[in-house]
């Protein structure tokens, strides 16, 4: 592989994003683009008119959440209107819109956020009992759609909206937006774009396009936002000019953690805080929440390595002591480690619940449609899916699933990582750092640049983190010395190994002082 120089690195950067559409805020497209969006808003607007109830149903992870903040917070601050709003508790009501969570609605109409496009059976009741249902989801549509009032769904055949890759919140804040011009309202939604932002983010939708423009503007208002809670982070986690990884390492696992630990409630009333002092005491929790969470996790994964056979083509692990909270973390470890998709189950009784995870271009979605005959239900997308089947298929769903696999095609089951160039420890500081910093934000689709370098020592190893999970290299080409954090489950480095790796650039301040450091991604 050619090494490049500086102009060079550069030149490829910039070629990126070259034909990049929506590059700019004004050029957005417009919310009723949408497919229903116009016949939603018309019903939520006769609902203000007549003082209905409004039922806000979201999702328990950061996409769901931040959703439901953003929908509450229009209609309070823009509309000055309370409305009802519910997360689903995973343990208790399970994913989505259902029967469970109908029961705790009496009247009014319902606007779902980040769920609802597989909810038939919810549909159908909401229809029998005269409750309007507005669904705005952007998880791949199945086969039948719910008999719902209004779907604003980028995903539906029909939908005429041009960039359908964007997650709940974004659909969410769209609907606010067309909203906000049919009312002629002065509310600025740009206030909104800090818990966009971390959405977007957090359910790591391709860093192009629409989104890119969004994230690149909301990393702006997240670094100025005066929101209680967005200071509280700031303050807690010593975030300055907020970037993306920031929110993918540090804030997203907080708005997560709720959900898979306890209730997800807890971190929309952090988003929500009053003031600095209710934030602070929501985020205290959260932290413990989180830190308990990642001891958990780390068991899990331990555990489900011992059940993986690596000479499946998809990984299929389970059992009844892994809490289905973290099976989804664990199921992306295990496509980290292995460069495999993964299911990973928990097992209650009779029925079994999965989280799965994909690599290269391997569709999850349409996977598990090959043999849905096996499940109870399913949804998702291409990268992340969920479903749940009787416990008695486990095993029958093992080999089905790895004998789907076969049949697709070879070329969406490449695994190539995007590597720029090859690069010599001499190259890493400043220059290049600022450069590749000049680009942001990072993501899917628009990876984070990831350099080869060949022939370094390993002259010093120590273990990291709370649980010695992370290893911290010192690594040298006989002349320069350059600090690499391992984050990723390698075992089989030791001190004086001469390795070939591939890495990224990052910047580490302590006490004033600034170095750059490398985060490996894999050994080559």
């Amino acid at each position: 592989m050619d090494k490049l120089n500086i102009n060079e690195i550069k030149e490829v950067l910039e070629k990126r994003n070259e034909d990049d559409r929506f590059s700019t805020l004004k050029s957005i497209p417009k919310p009723d683009e949408f497919k229903d969006i116009n016949k939603a808003t018309k019903r939520i607007i006769e609902a203000l008119k007549n003082d209905e109830t409004i039922n806000i149903v979201g999702d328990y992870d950061a996409d769901g959440v931040t959703s439901t903040a953003i929908m509450v917070e229009f209609f309070n601050k823009a509309l000055g209107v309370e409305v009802n709003y519910i997360i689903p508790n995973r343990f208790e009501h399970g994913y989505g819109i259902s029967q469970k969570i109908l029961e705790l609605i009496y009247d009014g109409i319902i606007i779902t956020v980040d769920n609802g496009i597989s909810a038939i059976e919810a549909s159908n009741i909401a229809k029998q009992r005269g409750l309007d249902l507005i669904i705005t989801d952007h998880h791949t549509c199945g086969d039948i759609l719910p008999d719902a009032y209004a779907i604003i769904n980028p995903k539906q055949e029909d939908c005429p909206f041009p960039f359908s890759d964007i997650c709940g919140a974004n659909v969410a804040w769209y609907l606010c937006a067309n909203i906000k011009k049919e009312l002629k309202l002065e509310f600025n939604l740009l206030e909104l774009f800090d818990l966009l932002t971390i959405a977007i983010v957090a359910d790591i939708m391709p860093m192009v396009s629409l989104n890119r423009t969004i994230v690149k503007r909301g990393l702006k208002e997240l670094s100025k936002s005066t929101r209680p809670s967005i200071v509280a982070l700031r303050e807690r986690l010593d975030l300055v000019d907020i970037s993306e990884e920031d929110i993918g390492f540090k804030i997203a696992p907080l708005i997560n953690c709720a959900g898979r630990m306890e209730d997800a409630t807890i971190a929309l009333e952090f988003l929500l805080s009053y003031d600095l002092y209710e934030a602070s005491d929501n985020l205290d929790y959260l932290i413990e929440l989180n830190n308990r969470r990642k001891q958990e996790q780390l068991n899990i994964f331990e555990d489900a390595k011992l059940q993986v056979d690596e000479s499946d083509d998809i990984i299929v692990v389970a059992s009844e002591n892994w809490n289905e909270g973290i099976i989804g973390i664990v199921a992306s470890k295990l496509c980290d480690k292995y460069k495999k998709s993964s299911f990973v189950f928990t097992i209650n009784g009779e029925i079994s619940k999965s989280s799965a995870r994909g690599v290269a271009n391997v569709n999850l979605y349409d996977l598990i449609t090959n043999v849905k005959d096996l499940t109870l239900g399913y949804g998702g997308h291409k990268g992340a899916a969920g479903l749940s089947l009787e416990t008695k298929k486990l095993e029958e769903f093992k080999v089905k699933i790895n004998e789907e696999f076969v049949n697709i095609p070879e070329t969406l089951k490449i695994i190539g990582e995007d590597i720029l160039c090859e690069l010599d420890l001499s190259f890493v500081g400043y220059e290049l750092f600022t450069l590749i910093n000049s680009f942001r934000p990072f993501g899917l689709d628009n990876k984070l640049p990831l350099f080869l370098f060949n022939n370094v020592t390993i002259v010093e190893l120590k273990l990291i983190g709370k649980n010695k999970e992370y290893k911290k290299l010192m690594v040298s080409n006989g002349k320069v010395n350059i600090e690499m954090v391992v984050f990723v489950d390698i075992d089989d480095i030791f001190l004086g190994d001469k390795i070939n790796f591939l890495a990224t650039i990052g910047k580490n301040e302590f006490r004033g002082d600034v170095t750059y450091n490398l985060m490996l991604k894999e050994l080559v």
